[in-house]
């Protein structure tokens, strides 16, 4: 017999297999030695009582052998001589996902990256860390693997309906992922072990046929009666294929300028901007397992217990305020693509066990706030502060906006210009060098300068500045009141322990690529398909993924019909 019960354990009861067999032979009313076994099938923290508990629901083996747990596995072709190719411009998720897919179904894929591949990654990501020195081709956001490879690696998603998480977490366990993220209720890989799982999808790419090449940045698009006949790279290589999936991820802000150049229709998409704030993570654990301390709570209990986390939202101003990439353990990193720009996100290794928690605290950004920021920041009073501060001067002014910067509502590129407006103050508030301005949390929400700042686990450095000197006030303004009703919510989450570190704003992209809703060919060019978090249609590993393989279906149907 199998079937599959609910329990709720202690955390040396979860952990504990001869433990859970014996909750199960109780609550089925069963010898032990009749439970031949169990596979976990959901796995969840309930830290909302006195008691810490584990909600595990397990399939469990009665009386019957034992057997493994199955996995969806893929089954791939060879494609070496496949009658379609398709070229996929990206070798983040959407785009590695779509290649597996295509080649189930016998068609060659050709992934154009613009960086490297995982390996030779890291040595820019330590330079940049180091010494402030960037590659824009290879850092964070852009090479093998995608923004998702170095930045946490987080594989939870509310885009249910976009396709099946399942699949795509059995896929990432086909090639090397622990079979722990079929389970937990927020599967996480880490960012130590998510390079070597992306490096063996790529060996299976090329081992089909498929082709997977580095540093062919694509430059232009070949355009003749709305089909792109080639596809060209900066180094004068031109790619051909009977489609071309768009999948470069929310800060190629290059695609989203070349496609307006062209007049291949794009359009402005409302995205969140914020800051991130990190506390130590033995403050996060006490918030969150509210009897962390208590005596109710044994000391081995809580070696059990995983870092806490923590998701917080708010209304303030009828504006959404929340939390965004929380890492428990975590280290925040310089997620910047070009020289004068800052941008920071977060990561997390596999354990967890780094002694900060940071999380990405944003607001939404719409067309119309940019639109008043821009004209706000035009007007007479204020065009005489229109100069860029000096790094010398980084404490003083915002860098207004330029004169040239052309921002009516039909400018597709209004909110990417924004974004990139906020990054160079934040570039010229830290000083230089990738170094960020930060303050005290209850500081930043008192518009005081920290005297002194705590220990950061960001490693460029950070600088004291007001950021309100960098934030405009229509994101500045929610944050502070939000950052106080957050305190309310999680006791002991607004102090001056914690830090702001500004900016975080690469939650999504400002663009949009917009596509048939039927076909999902873009609504001008037949054969192009804007895939992923690059394209609006994502946000995330798991949604991007799954989006990969649902414009991978769709072209497999198109050309096999």
């Amino acid at each position: 017999m199998q079937q599959n019960i609910s329990l709720r354990l202690l955390p040396s009861e979860a952990a504990n297999d001869s433990a859970i067999k014996e909750y199960i032979s109780q609550s089925l009313s069963v010898k032990q030695d009749a439970v031949t076994g169990f596979h976990r099938i959901k796995q969840s923290i309930d830290a909302r009582g006195k008691q810490v508990w584990i909600n595990l629901t397990v399939k469990v083996f009665i009386n019957e052998p034992f057997h493994e747990r199955e996995l969806q596995k893929i089954v791939l072709k060879d494609v070496s001589h496949a009658k379609h190719s398709v070229i996929i411009i990206g070798a983040g998720p959407a785009g590695l996902f779509a290649a597996l897919k295509l080649i189930e179904h016998g068609i060659k894929p050709v992934i154009l990256e613009r960086g490297k591949n995982v390996r030779d990654r890291r040595r820019d990501l330590a330079a940049l860390n180091k010494e402030g020195i960037i590659n824009p081709e290879s850092n964070y956001c852009f090479g093998e693997g995608g923004a998702g490879t170095y930045s946490d690696g987080k594989l939870y998603t509310r885009s249910t309906k976009r396709g099946d998480v399942n699949r795509i977490l059995n896929i990432l366990v086909q090639f090397g992922a622990d079979e722990k993220i079929l389970y937990e209720s927020h599967p996480h890989i880490g960012t130590n072990k998510l390079p070597n799982i992306i490096a063996n999808i790529r060996k299976q790419i090329i081992d089909c046929g498929g082709e997977v090449l580095f540093e062919k940045k694509v430059v232009d698009f070949i355009i003749e009666n709305n089909f792109i006949k080639d596809v060209e790279t900066l180094d004068g290589s031109a790619f051909h294929g009977d489609a071309v999936i768009l999948a470069t991820g929310h800060s190629a802000r290059d695609i989203f300028e070349l496609l307006y150049t062209k007049s291949i229709l794009i359009e402005a998409k409302p995205f969140a901007l914020g800051v991130r704030v990190e506390h130590p993570q033995s403050l996060i654990n006490e918030i969150q397992y509210h009897s962390y301390t208590s005596s109710l709570i044994k000391e081995h209990e809580k070696e059990l217990l995983p870092p806490a986390s923590y998701s917080v939202v708010e209304q303030v101003s009828n504006k959404g305020v929340f939390s965004f990439c929380m890492c428990p353990g975590g280290i925040i990193a310089p997620a910047s693509t070009n020289e004068g720009e800052l941008v920071v996100n977060g990561w997390s290794p596999s354990k967890r066990n780094n002694p900060f928690a940071n999380s990405g605290i944003v607001v939404q950004v719409e067309v119309k706030d940019v639109m008043r920021y821009f004209r706000d920041s035009q007007s007479p009073d204020l065009k005489s502060q229109n100069q860029k501060s000096s790094i010398a001067d980084h404490t003083s002014k915002i860098i207004r906006p330029t004169s040239n910067i052309i921002h009516p509502t039909s400018n597709p590129l209004l909110l990417m210009q924004f974004q990139k407006h906020v990054e160079q103050n934040a570039y010229s508030a830290g000083g230089g060098e990738f170094v960020a301005p930060a303050q005290r949390l209850i500081d930043f929400c008192n518009n005081k300068i920290s005297a002194n700042l705590p220990d950061c686990s960001y490693v460029p450095g950070v600088h004291g500045a007001d950021l309100s000197n960098v934030l405009p006030a229509f994101i500045h303004a929610p944050l502070q009141q939000a950052f106080k009703t957050f305190g309310k919510k999680l006791k002991g989450y607004f102090t001056n322990e914690a830090i702001v570190v500004a900016t975080e704003s690469r939650t999504s992209s400002p663009v949009r690529i917009p596509r048939n809703e039927n076909t999902l060919q873009h609504l001008q060019v037949k054969n192009l398909y804007p895939c992923g978090e690059g394209a609006g249609y994502a946000g995330g590993i798991i949604s991007a993924a799954m989006d990969g393989e649902k414009i991978a279906n769709t072209i497999v149907a198109a050309l096999t019909r």
